[in-house]
């Protein structure tokens, strides 16, 4: 089968790899254009497109896919089908009906839980056990297609968003693969969404970093490990930023001030707004390195008693 892919960061990696090794032949891989990066704003190819020229698999990166733009390049490669993984553009409604097989999504969340561009991260906030990828045949909505395959994951008390991210990117791979495979079999059985179990996550913002200790234990150890490693939980010491890479909850309970720290002996504990306590275990100070709760312990004179936050 002749196959367009598009996507454009490495959570798509996984898929076009297995595209590139498999008997379909990819015509023509879309992302992107390339983006200054860094201090130095060095332009800087998108990890799809690295891997694609490792296939020496050709690469488009139209600004726009509109106005005809996508399909002329379409009559050029002239895909069968075409696979999109968070390629963060929306397709226009002559690209999707440009392909025999129309277009399929490769979706990282349990469709139609998390619609949008951040399904992972609040599977983490939310405090799921659970998340997984689903293949939908594309529509002009966003994420509202017909689901085709899902396959599940669990989601450790512990796991961070990046934690997921290195279980979701090859199982995207495999929901692709079958997907395709029961495709060229005829045997797909597309199910409608249900729109009313729908939530609609967007782009994540640094303004969301800042914690606010009178929520649960629970909800604060979830926004630490579902904001890592961006845009990262905060809080303020001392009058300074302290970035929360990560946490576990403690067993210590009481009715102490939220934010307060409980115990600085050798760990950092801090009592929450449900008088449960979270203990952080990976920090980091303005201007300083990351390094656990002892190592930070042993440079900073933290008392019991201060309040993080203020």
């Amino acid at each position: 089968m002749k196959i367009a892919f598009m996507g454009t960061p490495d959570f798509a990696v996984d898929c076009l790899r297995a595209l590139a090794e498999s008997e379909h032949e990819v015509v023509g891989v879309f992302c992107q254009p390339d983006k200054p990066v860094g201090r130095k704003q060095e332009l800087t190819p998108p990890d799809v497109k690295v891997e694609a020229l490792k296939h020496n698999l050709p690469v488009f990166q139209p600004v726009s896919l509109r106005n005809g733009k996508g399909v002329k390049i379409l009559s050029e490669i002239n895909p069968d089908l075409i696979i999109v993984v968070a390629y963060g553009k929306i397709l226009p409604d002559d690209v999707l009906a440009f392909p025999k097989y129309g277009c399929i999504n490769i979706h990282a969340s349990i469709l139609p839980k998390y619609r949008g561009a951040s399904p992972i991260h609040f599977a983490v906030l939310n405090g799921d056990e659970e998340t997984g990828v689903t293949s939908m045949q594309m529509d002009s909505g966003l994420d509202t297609g017909d689901i085709l395959l899902v396959k599940k994951a669990k989601i450790g008390i512990n796991d961070t968003t990046e934690k997921m991210y290195e279980v979701l990117a090859p199982l995207g791979a495999e929901v692709l693969m079958d997907t395709i495979a029961l495709l060229e079999k005829g045997e797909l059985s597309p199910i409608k969404q249900d729109d009313s179990l729908a939530t609609k996550v967007g782009l994540l913002s640094k303004d969301m970093s800042a914690v606010d200790w009178t929520k649960s234990a629970f909800e604060i150890h979830n926004k630490i490990r579902g904001l890592y490693s961006w845009p990262g939980a905060s809080t303020i010491l001392g009058g300074k930023t302290l970035k929360l890479h990560s946490s576990v909850l403690s067993d210590k309970k009481g009715n102490n001030i939220p934010g307060e720290v409980v115990d600085c002996k050798g760990k950092i504990v801090v009592a929450c707004g449900d008088n449960n306590c979270i203990e952080l275990t990976l920090i980091q100070l303005e201007g300083k390195k990351r390094m656990d709760a002892a190592s930070f312990l042993n440079g900073y004179q933290l008392s019991k008693g201060t309040v993080l936050g203020k």
